[in-house]
């Protein structure tokens, strides 16, 4: 027995006063309406409306169902017209995630921009480093580098390549001058990630080809801001992906160090789960990102 189906039966009866009419009205036959009410009652165990050949009424079980009834109805209604609204128009709260180099440096360049064009959607976003499971946390959109794994299921679109370079502040080159090969780092103070494989050397690739140069860590840490600050004090040199640099480099407060060389290239991508049907909400955020990264192939943050 379709239920809701009966339930709505019932109620157009109880409005038209007529099974005839109520039929009428749901383009269904006399006898389909006789019998949506009859299975009600059975599954229900009691009569809802007292009939005759001229007259119609409720019982007061069925007084006291329609009432619920009527409510019920009511409210799937309303929920179907406000998932069909979510479904075409952008509104309500657009959870996100981000990487934290990524969601720092570039969302507070995005974020406005979208806010502006999607004003009666609100954002809630959540920047970390740790691995996060999309659906099972509840987020729409995630920004993620190619250091994380995801599921099949996800839709994962690539936004840019980022080149991981070296770095340092015009103080630092003064004092210690620019190395000119990647040998030369050996001999300059350098500030890195708190990762085991990047603590004694790190690997280079240039015109000669991809090098493995011993370094002695001034400094690391676990924070790629940390690291980024004390580069602009002068403190060495810094290897970071250009999303995190920007502005820094555009003012030039932080140089390029080996200019023809960089340590790796890293993939930003946005990821989101794999519906059928996504909601307005999170197509407006998937379509504007991509209109913002209209070449993912390239780093589109180098000199910005």
């Amino acid at each position: 027995m379709d239920r809701l189906r009966s339930m709505r039966v019932f109620l157009k009866i109880v409005e038209q006063g007529s099974f005839a009419r109520a039929a009428q009205m749901l383009d269904l036959s006399n006898a389909a309406v006789t019998r949506h009410v009859a299975e009600l009652e059975k599954h229900l165990g009691t009569r809802l409306l007292n009939r005759s050949t001229r007259q119609l009424s409720l019982t007061e079980t069925g007084q006291a169902y329609l009432e619920r009834v009527r409510q019920i109805l009511t409210d799937i209604d309303d929920a179907d017209a406000i998932a069909s609204s979510l479904s075409t128009k952008a509104n309500g709260t657009l959870r996100l995630y981000a990487h934290l180099s990524f969601g720092q440096f570039q969302l507070p360049q995005l974020l406005p921009l979208y806010a502006q064009r999607y004003p009666e959607v609100s954002l809630d976003v959540t920047l970390s480093d740790r691995t996060v499971d999309l659906v099972e946390e509840g987020f729409d959109v995630g920004m993620f580098n190619n250091l994380q794994k995801f599921d099949a299921t996800m839709i994962v679109r690539q936004l840019g390549v980022a080149k991981v370079s070296l770095y340092a502040s015009p103080d630092y080159i003064k004092r210690h001058g620019a190395p000119e090969t990647p040998a030369d780092l050996s001999n300059h103070a350098c500030l890195n990630f708190a990762y085991e494989h990047l603590r004694h050397h790190w690997s280079i690739e240039g015109p000669e080809g991809e090098v493995r140069v011993p370094i002695t860590s001034k400094m690391v840490s676990n924070n790629g801001d940390l690291l980024s600050n004390c580069a602009l004090a002068g403190m060495g040199v810094v290897l970071r992906p250009s999303f995190a640099l920007g502005d820094a480099l555009k003012s030039g407060r932080l140089v390029p160090v080996l200019p023809d060389h960089r340590a790796s290239l890293l993939t930003v991508m946005m990821v989101y789960p794999s519906r059928r049907l996504l909601s307005a909400t999170v197509r407006s955020f998937v379509d504007f990102m991509i209109e913002q990264f209209p070449q993912p192939e390239i780093d589109p943050w180098l000199g910005k």
